[in-house]
């Protein structure tokens, strides 16, 4: 492939980005719905792929949009790249800029908040591992590795479930990215649009803390755009553009990042190799992306020590990783294939629903007696990155607490920090296809749901009794 046409499938990736945002601005339910651009721009260049657009082409009598859709072979198969390379750079900057606090510090504040995020991210695991050996497999004849679906798709989403192909591909099971990122795209609309309902009815009920039946998101805020007296700047500029870009910069520690991460992932795989690897292969199923995220935790405690300018901008940081995650998410819904949904719509729709039912019961019954204070605004961003990402849970709780004035943001933070690098896309996600698929399903699920246990007695019986029983009583009821 021509370095031209690499250029031009990149700059398309913009231009559907671009069109997304129109879409966003003019259409109304997008906006009720929060939306994200990118996801727009993913169903979008779906649509106008082979699989859409080239079926509606080929039954109106020209097969020349059969192969590729309006895209064109070429696109597709930069876009079907993108997705492996951009997660390793959203994953190599989580916690780049930032302090690493203390443990006493995170337990004080994010204890309850962590105990909550491993019953919603180990209960992914126990239930959707219980359907895929009591019904998936029997029924329909799936392998047990659909039983992770639920994790990588919901609290992992599309850059997870986009990252992880190469492993499903070595495991055999190829049409499990396409089923991942199916699932990621109905628990992120149902994170959304449940989210919102929930809300609604939260503030109805009593139950929210400081929201008020009265208060709207404003016009400007449902198109996504910023008010111009509450504009701010992107980012900061701590060095400067004649030395060198702060933008350049900040991609190149990104990239020591994952660089490091390559190299630890090269070791492991080499002393896999060299010692155990004719009894169990590990490492050779796991991906870039969660090394990245070590790389990226490596690269920030020597940063703490010698960064004394201050040049790394967390907040640059996040630019990067917020462009990376849009492109990577309308490269990887456009080249979703809709044929392997078809074929195992059942099993996709049985694995949805357990899922989705599952967390709302997490967050309605659980939640109330698991967090000591403003349940209800805590609750709902872990609800949301729940279903759909870390994204929709701050989309969810900014709803929820349009002041800032609750507990519910610092402690979601801290929280990330202990719940990042394992669920969500960190190591036990990674790991969980190629632990299922060396030692079976059985171990997999014992050891998540010994997890769910002890999250849950610590969260019950320890963190949930330390608030106001007559504040925890009245949230409840």
């Amino acid at each position: 492939m021509s370095p031209e046409a690499i250029g031009f499938a990149l700059l398309l990736v913009g231009v559907v980005l671009l069109v997304a945002k129109l879409i966003r601005v003019r259409w109304k339910l997008a906006q009720r719905l929060f939306l994200p651009s990118s996801i727009i721009g993913g169903g979008l260049a779906l649509l106008l792929g082979p699989d859409v657009f080239g079926r509606i082409a080929s039954a109106l009598g020209t097969d020349r949009f059969v192969e590729a859709g309006l895209w064109g072979g070429g696109v597709l198969e930069v876009w079907s790249a993108l997705p492996g390379l951009l997660i390793s750079l959203v994953f190599a900057g989580l916690f780049l800029g930032r302090p690493i606090p203390n443990l006493r510090e995170v337990g004080r504040l994010a204890g309850p908040q962590i105990m909550l995020g491993f019953v919603f991210g180990s209960g992914q695991y126990v239930v959707g591992l219980l359907l895929a050996l009591l019904v998936l497999g029997p029924v329909f004849g799936l392998p047990p590795l659909t039983g992770a679906l639920i994790e990588i798709g919901f609290e992992g989403g599309h850059g997870t479930a986009a990252g992880l192909s190469g492993t499903f591909a070595q495991a055999g099971f190829p049409q499990g990215e396409d089923l991942a990122l199916g699932m990621a795209t109905v628990g992120l609309l149902t994170g959304i649009i449940a989210g919102i309902i929930l809300i609604n009815w939260g503030v109805r009920s009593g139950r929210t803390a400081e929201l008020s039946a009265s208060a709207q998101p404003s016009v400007t805020e449902r198109m996504g755009v910023v008010e111009r007296e509450n504009r701010t700047a992107a980012a900061t500029l701590t060095v400067h553009p004649s030395s060198i870009e702060p933008l350049a910069l900040h991609f190149g520690l990104l990239a020591i990042a994952v660089i490091i991460g390559q190299l630890l992932l090269w070791g492991l795989q080499a002393l896999e190799a060299a010692f155990w690897s004719d009894t169990i292969e590990l490492f050779e199923f796991v991906p870039l992306f969660p090394l990245a995220m070590i790389g990226g935790i490596m690269m920030q405690l020597v940063i703490d020590r010698v960064d004394r300018l201050q040049v790394v901008d967390r907040q640059m940081v996040e630019r990067i990783q917020g462009f990376s995650l849009d492109a990577l998410i309308i490269s990887a819904l456009g080249t979703l294939s809709l044929e392997v949904l078809a074929a195992n719509l059942v099993p996709f729709l049985l694995l949805a629903l357990v899922g989705i039912v599952y967390c709302i019961a997490v967050f309605l019954f659980l939640a109330p007696r698991m967090l000591p204070d403003y349940w209800f605004e805590r609750g709902i961003g872990d609800l949301g990155q729940s279903l759909g990402v870390t994204a929709t849970g701050l989309i969810l709780m900014r709803i929820a607490d349009p002041e800032l004035r609750t507990p519910a943001y610092p402690a979601f933070g801290y929280k990330q920090l202990v719940f990042e690098p394992f669920f969500g896309g960190g190591l036990v996600t990674a790991a969980a296809i190629p632990l299922i698929l060396q030692f079976g399903p059985v171990p997999m699920l014992v050891a998540m749901a010994v997890l769910l246990a002890v999250s849950l007695l610590a969260g019950l019986l320890y963190f949930g009794r330390r608030g106001d029983p007559a504040r925890a009583a009245d949230a409840q009821g």
